[in-house]
């Protein structure tokens, strides 16, 4: 027998050698998942005096502003990055007046974070006006009920320059609406924050995984779907070709949204670009989980970090996850 051979089937043994104990695998593992590596999505709502439970998703909230605060705090200290913050106002219009308002909500929690924690966390304002607007689309509607782009990115630069003023980090403008990103990145610039950073949902598909979000932001749409302005989930080489133009118009960063059913997009993003790439574990994936978890059919943690280990194996660099600060506590 060949010395390099190492017995009838060196590669099978190879594989149990490598895998035998905790410790080895740790050792041998290809992708690692670490606090820092995840964000948390967080709900503020105007009005409320106690945080709200959503009901579609057991464990998440939505906060009050003192509320919030904790939970910020929380999170630094199990070590995640940052916070992606969503906020829910008492009042509602046609063109999303409380999204860019001084006392909005969202602007105030900034603000309260800003002052609480510095630079601790990242804190990331996501820009869309579909929990601000009284018929939950994304953007300025005609008469006809269509959304409007032009006038949208008006608004969206505006929206922009009020996160940025109350203490975001980062801006993550969501809506899909075709140059948001170069509308934004003007708004921004135009008032001296040349230095605030954007993160498109560059690759935001129009899902059916959304459901519990809708809940949780009172943001579902009064009529008609986000289909003609979101992606099309058959479509490959549109999220790429959405990709190249919001990095073209000054994007930082890009995102893929949902991350579970959309792995495929994740590493094809991944791998065409010089960027950081995030990907959003959406509301309907963890309400699947916490379903499961809950009837007892599945090991929760285990069933939790295995699902962020494949999106972080398909090339994400950050992932979103309402598990974030749990998660974070069982990887230390």
């Amino acid at each position: 027998m060949s010395s390099l051979q190492g017995g009838a089937n060196p590669g099978f043994a190879r594989g149990r050698r490598l895998r035998s104990t905790p410790a080895m695998r740790r050792w041998t593992a290809q992708t690692r998942v670490s606090p820092a590596d995840l964000v948390l999505p967080v709900f503020v709502k105007e009005g409320i005096s106690a945080p709200q439970p959503i009901s579609s998703m057991p464990g998440v909230v939505q906060h009050t502003r003192d509320s919030l605060r904790q939970a910020a705090h929380e999170a630094a200290e199990a070590g995640i990055s940052g916070l992606m913050l969503f906020g829910i106002p008492a009042e509602k219009d046609a063109v999303g007046s409380q999204a860019d308002a001084a006392d909005g909500i969202v602007n105030v929690a900034l603000q309260d974070l800003r002052a609480d924690l510095g630079d601790e966390l990242v804190l990331m304002a996501d820009l869309c006006l579909c929990e601000y607007t009284d018929h939950g689309h994304c953007g300025v509607v005609t008469p006809a009920g269509v959304v409007d782009n032009d006038p949208t990115l008006d608004r969206y630069a505006a929206v922009a320059i009020a996160q940025a003023q109350a203490g975001a980090h980062v801006i993550a403008p969501s809506g899909m609406m075709d140059g948001q990103v170069a509308a934004i990145r003007a708004g921004l610039d135009s008032r001296a924050f040349t230095e605030t950073p954007i993160l498109a949902y560059a690759a935001k598909y129009a899902s059916g995984f959304y459901g519990p979000f809708r809940e949780a932001a009172e943001g579902a749409p009064q009529f008609g779907d986000r289909s003609t302005y979101q992606m099309d989930p058959p479509n490959t080489a549109e999220a790429l070709r959405e990709v190249r133009q919001d990095l073209a118009e000054g994007a930082d960063a890009v995102m893929v949204k949902p991350a579970g059913p959309y792995l495929d997009i994740v590493a094809a993003v991944a791998g065409a670009v010089d960027v950081p790439v995030a990907a959003y574990q959406v509301s309907g994936e963890y309400a699947m989980v916490e379903a499961a978890a809950a009837n007892g059919w599945i090991d929760r943690e285990r069933a939790v970090l295995e699902t962020l280990t494949a999106i972080r194996r398909a090339g994400a660099g950050s992932v979103l996850t309402y598990w974030a600060v749990e998660a974070a506590r069982w990887l230390r």
